[in-house]
């Protein structure tokens, strides 16, 4: 068996110092260091000397675009691959099989994709996003028809309960096609595993647990007539001895206000298991600043600019002061 080992974009900003929110539930904390292509192409050069084949870049509204991210971050780094998460209910089933042919066939099939059918309802939402869990599924399971159909070169004309599509012609094809990876612990999430993915992707759970989801996901991909392999997600605090590594684990836990992580209410405390730890090289962006210019790796985004109306005067997008957004009386489709 031939282990393949990721490192992880932090496109929400940080850099290991302190844990910062946004996702799962967890509100948006202060990141320390900002987003930048000079921080995050110096964390890509340093993955790929390490040795590692990809980096994954999240998806939400609380990080910046994996797809725009990636794409200018492929350009400053040479053989690191991008595992970039998209949300499939977000974009058309055509633009999205396009988009991907684009970008491997552009940097010389560096891509990877993460189909991540949803996140938190209300995050959903605001990407205008309605569908419940069981729908966004189904969704995503169509959708992945699609693009897996316009790679092979075929004429799709597709119409299912969500997704439509008629005499569609994919001319960027990508070489190679792109890895899935997917995960997912609901039964629904198990269907569209089956079916569509490459590669299973779990968290970092108790091992008993871990086989049980992943012999489960083996056998369902068997009924299909496919094969899949499995990645584990985590996050690993590394430093020379056990107790080093669990009192930066204390410190990190001390920094976070316990009304922002309401959602890990219930759930085991990890199991501490001291004792020496192996011996490991530092990994890139995470302890400490990677090499370059220190005046830029500092350096913050400046804040956004306020802009002031004119009492009577109605500013710039339609928008009044004391009035709010105007709604359009009747806007209809045809």
């Amino acid at each position: 068996m031939t282990l393949k080992f990721h490192w992880f974009l932090p496109t929400n900003g940080g850099d290991g110092r302190q844990v910062v929110g946004g996702g799962h539930g967890v509100s948006a904390g202060a990141a320390g260091r900002p987003a930048s292509v000079s921080y995050l192409g110096q964390v890509a050069r340093a993955a790929e000397d390490l040795g590692f084949e990809a980096a994954l870049t999240p998806t939400g509204a609380w990080c910046e675009d994996a797809w725009l991210s990636t794409a200018m971050l492929s350009q400053v780094s040479e053989r690191l691959k991008f595992l970039v998460a998209f949300r499939p209910g977000l974009t058309s089933p055509f633009l999205a099989a396009q988009m991907a042919g684009t970008f491997q066939n552009l940097t010389g099939g560096r891509l990877l994709l993460n189909v991540v059918t949803g996140g938190e309802s209300h995050e959903q939402r605001m990407f205008g996003d309605f569908l419940d869990k069981e729908a966004r599924y189904a969704r995503c399971d169509e959708f992945l028809d699609i693009v897996r159909a316009l790679w092979r070169r075929e004429t799709v004309t597709f119409e299912g309960e969500h997704l439509r599509v008629q005499d569609a012609v994919l001319d960027q094809v990508p070489d190679p096609v792109p890895e899935i990876y997917f995960g997912g612990s609901s039964a629904a999430a198990g269907t569209v595993a089956a079916r569509h993915a490459d590669v299973y992707l779990t968290w970092g759970e108790p091992p008993a647990a871990v086989r049980e989801k992943l012999d489960a996901i083996r056998k369902r991909a068997a009924d299909e007539g496919r094969e899949v392999r499995f990645g584990i997600r985590m996050h690993t605090i590394t430093r020379d001895t056990s107790d080093e590594a669990w009192a930066e684990a204390d410190r990190l836990l001390a920094g976070i206000d316990p009304a922002r992580h309401r959602e890990g209410a219930g759930r085991p405390a990890p199991q501490r298991v001291r004792g020496p730890a192996p011996d490991a090289r530092p990994a890139p962006g995470r302890h400490g600043p990677p090499r370059g210019p220190p005046e830029r790796l500092g350096r913050r985004r400046p804040g956004p600019r306020r802009r002031r109306h004119r009492a009577g005067r109605q500013p710039r997008g339609g928008r009044r002061p004391d009035r709010g957004v105007r709604r359009p009386r009747d806007r209809r489709v045809h």
